[in-house]
């Protein structure tokens, strides 16, 4: 999974008959701390729930096209989750300890 940045919707007057009832939404693909990385990606929001604006899990090529249990979808990306937080440690700041100091 990948995390991605909606930015825009897509309007499909007509679309693949596996696609039915979903939404197609412009992604930004985004590095750990939220960088913009790649070129925006159309996906389907399986949710049909996430909104402009919002942070998403993403998933590409094989296992976007089966992310509906029982339905197979001609896609490349899928949204697959709405992110509530993000929170990162930041390792490069933080001292790696001696063996002799974790060792009791």
């Amino acid at each position: 999974m990948d995390l991605a940045k909606i930015i825009g919707t897509v309007v499909a007057t007509r679309k693949d008959p596996t696609l039915e009832g979903t939404r197609l939404l412009v992604v930004q693909p985004l590095d750990e701390k939220q960088n913009p990385i790649s070129e925006p990606l159309v996906a389907v929001d399986t949710l049909n729930d996430a909104g402009v604006g919002e942070i998403v899990y993403i998933v590409t090529g094989g296992d976007a096209v089966s992310v509906i249990p029982g339905r197979r979808m001609p896609v490349d990306v899928a949204i697959v989750g709405i992110v509530d937080s993000l929170s990162l440690i930041d390792t490069a700041s933080t001292p790696a300890k001696a063996p002799s100091e974790t060792e009791s």
